[in-house]
């Protein structure tokens, strides 16, 4: 602000001296410019008085534009707002401890906390965060009634704990403040993600459920029958559980006990159901032909509820061990049984086929709530040959693809050729054995997917 500008009691301060002064620099010009048009016009040295005045002038504008440039933004002597340069350390930027800190180790978390909706209550937050040396990467906000749920992402010291940041949230009044670690897939910003996950469902309606829960974070996800449970077509809200009305007629149910949903989260994953709904039932159509060690040809691809009729002849050609060993008991309704494992709601289904088009293998990866299941089935002429292996390693891949930590397998004990692939994918097992029923489960390392060599299905 300015000499004349700047208010004193609510009123502007004019100096009088400085308008005399420039008042009786501008008549002394005029004067000067009249003298010197005189002795141009009668004087016999005109032309010099000319040049020397041109040359005058041209000094005299040139020492007030340095002038200008040298003092003309240092405040006045007698501003009482003007404030003394920092030291020349600050200046500089951090030092000592401060810069010994920032560039040490650090860590990302997640963080939600609910605070009050008013002027200054965001701000009180992130200055909390700024005096432990946190970094703000990002911050989503979800309106609620009462109050705003912030979510950030945050870059801290690697020494902090999190008790020291949900303290100092907690001091400047954040309430029902959750924090977890993140990773590096955090740094992606909001929008980027729900339209990687959108084009992800465009492309396979398998990819629902996977899409809601990197939408939602760690939740479980059931889809139930329709005669089982009802949804209103606009879905439901219900705190930790929302329910949405699946494509096909049932209900998708999403539940996540550690933190309540928000009616931003129910907006973003209702949306995404919508989009599976009007695209329709969709399977990436790409396949692989392989050569058995005996020189056969044998196509893998995905399969979906139009390879319904398929499957029903393939079971009707296995034997009922086979069955047995696959279903753990005799299978009394193999059409509807099917059906449900075809579904791409359920997961995901590759099938073996001959040449001729005939199907020999299915290989289920289910999506069991917060769990994915492995079963295999081979038809018996073609067990033996490799392709259950085939097949267990493809959905392994496709496991390891869509972020799963375990995968697992119910068999009998006594089928020794599950127990021998299972072995073979080189990962590590766990057993659990009960009543002769066996349950196998592989950890899922972060390098399985290359571990397992180059047999995943490639997305059209």
């Amino acid at each position: 602000m300015s000499d004349v500008t700047r208010a004193r009691n609510g009123r502007p301060v004019h100096h009088w001296r400085r308008d005399v002064v420039e008042l009786a620099a501008l008549f002394t010009a005029v004067a000067v410019a009249d003298a010197v048009a005189n002795l141009i016009g009668h004087g016999p040295d005109g032309p010099a008085l000319l040049v020397i005045s041109a040359a005058v002038l041209l000094a005299t504008a040139g020492f007030h534009i340095w002038w200008a440039r040298r003092h003309g933004h240092a405040p006045p002597t007698n501003d009482t707002d003007a404030r003394p340069p920092l030291p020349e350390v600050q200046q500089a930027g951090p030092s000592g401890a401060d810069a010994e800190a920032m560039a040490g180790a650090t860590a990302l978390w997640r963080m939600r906390t609910t605070v009050k909706d008013e002027p200054g209550s965001l701000a009180a937050l992130c200055s909390a965060l700024a005096g432990l040396r946190v970094d703000i990467l990002s911050l989503q906000t979800h309106p609620l009634a009462e109050g705003t749920v912030d979510e950030f992402l945050l870059r801290a010291p690697e020494a902090l704990a999190a008790s020291e940041i949900t303290r100092a949230v907690a001091h400047a009044a954040g309430t029902g403040t959750w924090i977890e670690r993140g990773d590096a897939h955090d740094l992606v910003d909001a929008p980027t993600r729900v339209l990687g996950l959108a084009t992800r469902t465009a492309l396979d309606a398998a990819e629902l459920p996977l899409a809601l829960r990197q939408l939602l974070g760690r939740c479980t996800i059931r889809s139930l029958p329709a005669p089982a449970e009802s949804a209103p077509v606009e879905g439901a809200l219900e705190d930790t559980l929302m329910r949405l009305r699946a494509p096909e007629g049932g209900v998708i149910t999403v539940e996540r006990p550690y933190l309540p949903f928000t009616p931003t989260e129910f907006a973003r994953a209702r949306a995404l159901v919508e989009l599976d709904a009007r695209l329709g039932p969709r399977i990436p159509r790409s396949q692989d032909v392989l050569t058995l060690p005996e020189g056969n040809d044998i196509t893998v691809r995905r399969a979906d509820e139009d390879d319904l009729s398929a499957a029903t002849a393939m079971h009707e050609r296995c034997s009922p061990r086979a069955l047995s060993m696959r279903y753990h008991g005799p299978v009394g309704d193999a059409d509807r049984y099917l059906k449900h494992l075809l579904s791409p709601r359920f997961g995901r289904t590759l099938a073996a086929q001959t040449a001729s088009g005939r199907l020999v293998g299915l290989g289920h990866l289910l999506w069991d709530g917060d769990e994915t299941e492995i079963a295999l089935l081979i038809e018996d002429d073609w067990q033996r040959r490799g392709i259950g292996s085939e097949l267990l390693r493809r959905l392994v891949a496709m496991a390891v693809e869509t972020g799963c930590e375990n995968v697992y397998a119910v068999t009998q004990s006594s089928n020794t050729g599950m127990v021998a692939a299972m072995r073979g994918l080189g990962l590590p097992l766990d057993y659990q054995i009960e009543e002769g029923t066996l349950v196998i489960t592989a950890g899922l390392e972060p390098m399985s997917a290359k571990r397992l060599g180059e047999c995943r299905v490639e997305a059209p």
